[in-house]
């Protein structure tokens, strides 16, 4: 479907052909009667300690892009080649090492934490699991410096999730993921569920780490306004598809999909006389179980044309390092 672009040799992680489609069973004899293609053929690279934004319309495949690169869900197509192997092709020994090189921060801190644990069991059993620990002492020694590094007291080892705020809880969230010291963290909508005030702070968080541990992110977020803020490079997806993906400057910039500039001209000012003309987006998203002909985003497009419905439009570079897929620059 896509234009593949060629792999950087900087890239920490290069994502080719990414697809991930979900069958639709019938209901008696649940034969299979269609997909929903979540991810439609995504490429993408990320740099060894950048930050890639990935954003979009709720219900894009955003989420589903995270989860399948980190083999959560099973691709059903394509490569993701991390530290120069495809992982899709690993057995589980190889995928249960790679957990400790790969990472997750959910959306929802409160439904991802055991409240029959304590914060010190949440953020150490994966240290117990992998074996990167020799007793309890090293154990609570390593669980208290990691907890301490995200901003809460290593007395709160003792205490269980319920007995924190949102932002705690949070911050908990991060410590599990980084226990382990990984290279790559997806952080799947981290900061959406929390007060703005709260926001900016583990978002803070987010960017110290990632200094002090030399850690590269996925950062998935429907929120442009943070994405700009923590990303270097930014993607843009609509039903399962790139829409457009450049650096965090040229993006916001020179947008140059129709869909990208909708989305950015419904950030809101800064200054209430501050005055932004506002792209009104017409229709609903088609359904990914029935994407539609040609270009998938034409039957919302203000600047739609004949072509659109028919041809598919190539995801090509359009400026240095600018890649969007749309008709206007054929």
């Amino acid at each position: 479907m896509s234009e593949k672009v060629n792999v950087k040799s900087d890239a920490l992680l290069s994502i080719r052909g990414l697809k991930k489609y979900f069958p639709i069973k019938s209901g008696v004899t649940r034969k299979t009667i269609g997909h929903v293609k979540a991810v439609d053929g995504l490429n993408f690279d990320i740099k060894a300690g950048e930050t890639f934004g990935l954003v979009g319309e709720s219900g894009c495949g955003k989420s589903t892009t995270g989860r399948t690169l980190l083999r959560l869900l099973e691709a059903t197509e394509g490569e993701v080649i991390f530290n120069g192997e495809n992982i899709l092709n690993y057995d589980k020994a190889r995928l249960r090492q790679l957990r400790t090189e790969m990472q997750i921060i959910f959306q929802d801190p409160y439904s991802s934490l055991n409240p029959r644990m304590t914060v010190g069991e949440i953020v150490g059993e994966a240290l117990l699991e992998h074996g990167l620990v020799k007793n309890k002492k090293e154990l609570e020694e390593r669980v208290v410096s990691i907890i301490e590094k995200c901003g809460l007291s290593g007395y709160h080892i003792k205490r269980y999730p319920h007995e924190f705020s949102g932002g705690q809880r949070q911050r908990i969230c991060i410590a599990r993921a980084l226990a382990l010291n990984p290279k790559f963290v997806v952080c799947d909508e981290a900061v959406s569920a929390l007060d703005v005030s709260i926001q900016s702070q583990v978002i803070n968080l987010l960017k110290d780490l990632q200094k002090d541990m030399d850690l590269t992110y996925l950062f998935i977020s429907h929120d442009l306004g943070v994405v700009k803020y923590i990303s270097d490079n930014i993607g843009v997806m609509y039903l399962g598809s790139m829409a457009e993906m450049a650096g965090k400057d040229e993006l916001f910039e020179n947008p140059m999909h129709p869909y990208t500039q909708a989305l950015l001209s419904a950030i809101p000012t800064s200054h209430p006389l501050e005055k932004k003309e506002r792209i009104i987006l017409q229709g609903d998203i088609p359904s990914p179980a029935n994407p539609p002909s040609g270009c998938r985003f034409h039957t919302r497009c203000p600047k739609v044309m004949p072509i659109c419905s028919t041809e598919i439009p190539a995801f090509k570079n359009v400026g240095e390092g600018h890649f969007c897929a749309c008709h206007l620059y054929k």
